[in-house]
């Protein structure tokens, strides 16, 4: 059985190979040719949980499973918040033939995911990013829209005004792309016309009321019915895309919030993000309107990038 380290899946799962990998694997998993069950998730103890994620790229096609765990606390001491393992399977003799590094994965098809979204969904005139949250989704974040934005401009928040400074000139040395860290998530946002929600907060770090018409918003940190990034009102405003309607309908928590309190019903998640990209609903309609992407991640766009690495 072969193993692929962390070492060899950020030389390989680049973004231009990730990107294209995860689209076709939401446009698949909208025409319902994939297989999955919805994530189990084990609360151990306040900032650490440990999910399960089982699925199939399709009948015949690579299957497996995702073990996770997500401890808040990790990049205070220099380790990845999630670490796990993704288990292939061979299609034709049922045989486990392989064994991928999941935090890696993570990682980059979360970003690669968002970036899929905001291609879809943001202006194409977009150039000024807020990213709210300062672990290694902001990083990858940063890198990922970059591939499908020309973008001028990065304006960083953080609950740790330290970690968000260290982050800002991270950033900018790597991308060459003026990136300023600010202690106001009001004022992170003010000018964004893109926003990207990193964190693990509990409880909102994003209103409604600070973000401007015609920005797109990556709803990221939260991957469970519990902790929530923005306010209802956000959820309200907006077109709500999700990457998928049953995910978002049982685990998808601004949603969830919204719904509970009478604002929205089930039939204000407009589309899948598949269901946009082969253009079976609009996405964006104006230049006016606020675009939310909900991201709960799935494990076929684990699967997918996991397979491409062993089979390639």
């Amino acid at each position: 059985m072969r193993f692929i380290d962390r070492e060899e899946v950020a030389r390989r799962l680049t973004y231009e190979v990730c990107i294209p990998l995860v689209s076709d694997a939401m446009i698949a998993f909208s025409r319902g040719e994939t297989k999955q069950l919805l994530r189990s998730i084990i609360p151990l103890s306040e900032g650490r949980l440990f999910g399960i994620m089982p699925g199939a790229m399709g009948a015949l096609a690579p299957f497996g499973a995702k073990l996770i765990s997500a401890f808040e606390r990790n990049p205070a001491k220099g380790r990845q918040s999630h670490q796990g393992l993704v288990v292939l399977f061979d299609p034709e003799s049922g045989e486990p033939v392989c064994v991928v590094h999941a935090g890696e994965i993570t990682a980059i098809r979360t970003a690669a995911a968002s970036a899929v979204a905001t291609d879809a969904l943001a202006r194409k005139d977009a150039r000024r990013m807020a990213i709210l949250g300062t672990g290694e989704q902001a990083e990858t974040h940063a890198r990922a829209i970059n591939k499908v934005r020309k973008i001028d401009a990065i304006t960083i928040w953080g609950r740790s005004q330290e970690r968000a400074n260290a982050l800002a000139q991270k950033v900018q040395a790597e991308l060459r792309i003026p990136t300023t860290a600010t202690p106001n998530a009001q004022e992170a946002v003010a000018d964004a016309d893109i926003i990207c929600t990193v964190s693990s907060a509990s409880e909102q770090i994003l209103k409604g009321a600070w973000v401007r018409a015609g920005t797109h918003i990556n709803l990221v940190g939260s991957s469970y019915a519990g902790p929530t990034e923005v306010d209802s009102d956000l959820v309200v405003r907006s077109r709500f895309i999700a990457d998928s309607r049953e995910g978002v309908l049982k685990q998808g928590a601004e949603f969830l919030r919204a719904k509970e309190a009478g604002l929205i019903g089930d039939e204000h998640i407009v589309a899948e993000i598949g269901e946009v990209l082969v253009g079976k609903f609009e996405g964006r309609r104006s230049t006016e309107e606020i675009t939310v992407y909900k991201s709960l991640g799935h494990v076929v766009q684990d699967l997918a990038s996991a397979w491409a690495l062993y089979s390639q």
